[in-house]
C-alpha cells in the first residue's frame, strides 16, 4: 500500500508524522513538568503547615490549650484541612467539613511521614501528608496529623492546560501537514518538469535535453546523467538509422543486378552459353550476398560475447608474414612496398587474428598511392602484444576517424571508389574480433600516414 503513495503524499506523510512525534512530546513534557511543579508546590505548603502543628504542639502546655492554639492557627486557610488524633482516637483537632478518607492504603503508610498521599471524596481530591508528633504536654501521647490540600484548583488549571495544549497540537499538527505537502510540492517541481520533458522525447526529437540549470543542485546530477544517457541513445539511433539505410543500399545493387539480369535472359530465348554466363555472373552477386550475411551475422554474434573458437599461442610474425605472402602480388600490381619488422607472440584464435590483420592489410593497400609503403610492425611487452598496420598517403579527416569503424560506415557518403570491393564491414569485423579478444583497436592519421593499432592483451 505505501508503495501506492506518490513521493508528495509520501513526504507530506512523513512531515505531518514528525510534526505530531514533536508536538505531541513537547505537549506531554509541558503537562508532566506543570503536575510535577504543582506537587512540589503543594508538598512545600504542606510542610509549612506540618512545622506550624508542630510548633503549636511544642507550644502548648495542655489538650485544651493546643485545641484552641490548632483552631486560631488553622480555621482561616481556604482548602486546607487538618486531622489531629491521639492514640486513642480521640479528636484533638478537625477542620470544619473535612471527612478523613476512608482507609489509608499500605503504599501510602510505607511512604514515610514525608510522602504525599492522594484521595478523592463526593467529587474532591485531595493530597496530603500524615505525621505523628508527640505533644510536648504528654509525652506518653502519640498524636497522628493529617495535612491535606484541596486540588480542585489544581485540577481544573491542569484540565485547561491539557485542553489547550491538544487543541493547539492538533491544528498545529494540521497545519503542518498542509505547509508539508506545500513544500514538497513545489520542492519536486523540478523533478515533474523532467518527467513532462521525457514525455516530449521521441525518436525524432532526441536532441532534446533535461534542464540541469533549472533544477536544484540534488537533481543536477541526475538531469547530467540522463542527459548523458540521452546522448548515448541519440548516438546509438544515428548510428542504427545509418546503419540500415546502408544495409539497404548494400542489398539493393546486387538483387538490383539479379533482377534485371534475369529479366533480361526471360526476355528472348538465348542459347545455352548466355545462359551459362548469366547463371555465373548471378553466382557471383549471389557469393556477394552471401559473404555480406555471413559477415553480418559474424558481427551479431561478436556483439553477444561470442567465445573465441581456438585459444592458443602463436607467432604473430610468422602469421603476418604468411598474409604479406599472400598480398605481396597485389602489392607489385600497385607498385606498393610491404614491410614487416619485430616479433610477438598472441594468445587467441589464429583464424581471427588473420581476418583481422587481412582487413587492415587490404584497407592499407587499398588506400596506398603508388610507390607508397605499407608496414606492419609487431611489438611485445609486459601488458600486451601489438600489431600495427601503417600506410603512406593522404590523411583521414579526424571528425570521421571515431566512425570507421562502424558498419557499412563509408568516409565517403558518394560512394565513388571504383576499386573499392568490400562492403563496409571490414573494420567493423576487426573492432569485433578485437573485442572478443579482450582487446583494442586504435586509428590515427596525420602527416600522411595512417596508422591502425591492434593491441591483444597477455603479453609476455
Amino acid at each position: 500500500m505505501f508503495r501506492s503513495l506518490s513521493l508528495t503524499t509520501r513526504l507530506t506523510l512523513f512531515f505531518t508524522l514528525a510534526a505530531a512525534a514533536v508536538v505531541f512530546g513537547l505537549a506531554l513534557l509541558v503537562i508532566a513538568a506543570s503536575e510535577r511543579h504543582f506537587i512540589e508546590l503543594d508538598h512545600m505548603a504542606l510542610q509549612d503547615k506540618q512545622h506550624l502543628i508542630e510548633n503549636i504542639l511544642a507550644r502548648s502546655n495542655s489538650a485544651e490549650d493546643a485545641k484552641w492554639l490548632l483552631r486560631e492557627a488553622l480555621s482561616h486557610h481556604h482548602g486546607l484541612y487538618v486531622s489531629v488524633h491521639d492514640s486513642k482516637g480521640e479528636t484533638l483537632f478537625q477542620s470544619e467539613g473535612f471527612r478523613l478518607p476512608r482507609e489509608l492504603s499500605p503504599a501510602d503508610e510505607g511512604n514515610g511521614e514525608d510522602a504525599l498521599i492522594h484521595w478523592a471524596d463526593e467529587g474532591q481530591a485531595f493530597r496530603g501528608m500524615l505525621v505523628r508528633v508527640i505533644p510536648a504536654y504528654d509525652a506518653t501521647t502519640r498524636l497522628d496529623i493529617l495535612v491535606a490540600m484541596d486540588t480542585a484548583h489544581h485540577t481544573r488549571f491542569m484540565l485547561e492546560l491539557r485542553r489547550t495544549l491538544m487543541t493547539y497540537a492538533v491544528v498545529t499538527i494540521v497545519i503542518c501537514g498542509v505547509l508539508g505537502w506545500f513544500a514538497a510540492y513545489k520542492g519536486l517541481a523540478p523533478l515533474r518538469a523532467m518527467k513532462s520533458r521525457a514525455t516530449t522525447l521521441t525518436s525524432q526529437r532526441l536532441h532534446q535535453r533535461m534542464p540541469v540549470e533549472a533544477v536544484p543542485i540534488e537533481m543536477a546530477d541526475l538531469a547530467h546523467e540522463l542527459n548523458k544517457m540521452l546522448d548515448r541513445l541519440e548516438d546509438a539511433f544515428t548510428r542504427l538509422s545509418e546503419f540500415s539505410s546502408n544495409l539497404a543500399h548494400e542489398l539493393r545493387t546486387p538483387l538490383s543486378n539479379l533482377l534485371t539480369q534475369t529479366q533480361v535472359a526471360l526476355a528472348t530465348r538465348r542459347d545455352a552459353d548466355t545462359y551459362r554466363e548469366i547463371l555465373a555472373s548471378n553466382a557471383e552477386e549471389l557469393q556477394c550476398l552471401g559473404r555480406m550475411v555471413s559477415d553480418m551475422l559474424f558481427l551479431a554474434k561478436a556483439e553477444r560475447g561470442m567465445m573465441l573458437p581456438n585459444r592458443e599461442r602463436f607467432s604473430a610474425a610468422e602469421e603476418t608474414h604468411a598474409l604479406i605472402e599472400f598480398y605481396e602480388a597485389v602489392a607489385e600490381e600497385k607498385g606498393v612496398r610491404l614491410a614487416q619488422r619485430g616479433e610477438g607472440e598472441i594468445v587467441g584464435d589464429r583464424l581471427m587474428f588473420r581476418r583481422a590483420l587481412s582487413n587492415l592489410l587490404s584497407n592499407a593497400l587499398r588506400h596506398t598511392p603508388p610507390h607508397g609503403e605499407v608496414t606492419i610492425e609487431i611489438s611485445q611487452s609486459s601488458q600486451a602484444t601489438r600489431v600495427s598496420v601503417e600506410n603512406t598517403g593522404e590523411d583521414i579527416d579526424p571528425r570521421v576517424l571515431p566512425r570507421l569503424f562502424d558498419r557499412f560506415y563509408r568516409a565517403d557518403p558518394s560512394r565513388s571508389h571504383p576499386e573499392t570491393d568490400g562492403a563496409g564491414l571490414g573494420l567493423a569485423i576487426t573492432r569485433a574480433i578485437m573485442q572478443t579478444h579482450g582487446g583494442s583497436i586504435s586509428v590515427t592519421s596525420a602527416q600522411g600516414r595512417t596508422r591502425f593499432c591492434l593491441e591483444f592483451p597477455g603479453g609476455t
